[in-house]
């Protein structure tokens, strides 16, 4: 008795793809590759077969070719737990991933948190490896720009980099929409307003600091340090910082929490020390997370397009990896109040 052993599959090659289309392999190679010397006939012709066939191209030939590995890294500096928690974050990676879908590029998600996993990350982003870098919620002093820019790797950050605008960068203007945000509670007649600071070494926790005080200074009402705590953006700090400042000041009547996490923190605390939400204390938060529709009651915000904002960083840096001239040097959208019934 004999039994048929299964043959394996051929890989479809580039000269099958030529032939079921009817053209030279170098044609097919010059639409593989997206040059622009092809009629429309014959590219429409080799994508039918490449398709027809199962035809993929080669990544590590392709890139002997075009000096391209058709990938882009993001480069989060944040904790794994904060990165899949916080929607922020979320929409960011939706954003770049909606603006990468025609273009075949490949994105790989880091996390760097401690120096080992720095190091380690480092060495993946060089031009042999990525064609561009995003680099999302730098912190401080923050040498990896600097790193890529001398190794020639186009580089978008996401946010400015606290002390320099020398990169390309894609934001919101975080001053303006902490500026709505006092100037809504100052309409609702609040004159203790607080607030859930961001971190101070970065750019998003400073810009949205100096709107709180440009607003309370402009109204009369004035900046007081007693009204002001320390935050991360996380939800845990704005536990803390709401328990400081009703320790502080338990006749403020208002909160500017920096994130809709902070907020969310801080709407906890309110609730346990049987404050009212909006009737005693009036809050708004920063982000406009889908979160802030759910809190009870339903959280007024700041949005900022996080979506648009990771279309942004995509568009910004594939310009810059094609070499288009000229390419913004930075990208700031306008952010608005989503009025809940938390104020």
């Amino acid at each position: 008795m004999t039994t048929d052993k299964a043959q394996p599959r051929t890989r479809p090659t580039l000269e099958m793809v030529a032939a079921r289309a009817g053209v030279g392999r170098g044609t097919v190679s010059r639409v593989i590759n997206g040059s622009p010397q092809v009629s429309e006939w014959a590219r429409d012709a080799v994508m039918r077969a490449a398709e027809e066939l199962g035809y993929e191209p080669n990544r590590a030939a392709r890139s002997l070719v075009t000096q391209r590995t058709d990938s882009i890294a993001l480069v989060v500096s944040e904790p794994e737990d904060r990165v899949f928690a916080e929607p922020y974050f979320a929409g960011v990676v939706r954003g770049i991933s909606s603006e990468l879908t025609e273009t075949g590029m490949q994105l790989w998600l880091a996390m760097a948190t401690s120096a080992e996993e720095r190091s380690g990350i480092e060495r993946q982003l060089t031009p042999v490896r990525v064609d561009g870098v995003i680099l999302l919620s730098l912190h401080g002093d923050d040498t990896l720009p600097e790193t890529l820019e001398r190794r020639g790797v186009p580089t978008v950050l996401g946010g400015r980099l606290i002390g320099s605008a020398d990169h390309h960068y894609v934001d919101v203007d975080n001053v303006a929409g902490a500026r709505l945000a006092v100037d809504h509670l100052l309409a609702r007649g609040r004159q203790r307003i607080a607030t859930i600071t961001g971190p101070p070494d970065m750019e998003a926790g400073v810009a949205r600091l100096t709107g709180y005080r440009e607003a309370l200074t402009a109204s009369g009402v004035g900046v007081s340090d007693e009204l002001i705590a320390a935050g991360d953006f996380s939800e845990r700090s704005g536990t803390a910082g709401m328990r400081e400042l009703l320790d502080r000041r338990p006749d403020l009547d208002a909160v500017f929490a920096a994130s809709d996490p902070m907020a969310i923190g801080a709407l906890r605390v309110l609730k346990d020390s049987r404050h009212r939400v909006p009737d005693d204390v009036a809050l708004v938060g920063f982000d406009g997370s889908p979160m802030a529709a759910h809190t009870d009651p339903p959280l007024t915000t700041v949005r900022q397009p996080v979506e648009e904002m990771g279309r942004n960083m995509a568009r910004l840096l594939l310009a810059e990896i094609r070499g288009e001239d000229p390419v913004p040097s930075s990208i700031v959208l306008a952010p608005e109040l989503i009025a809940g019934r938390s104020s």
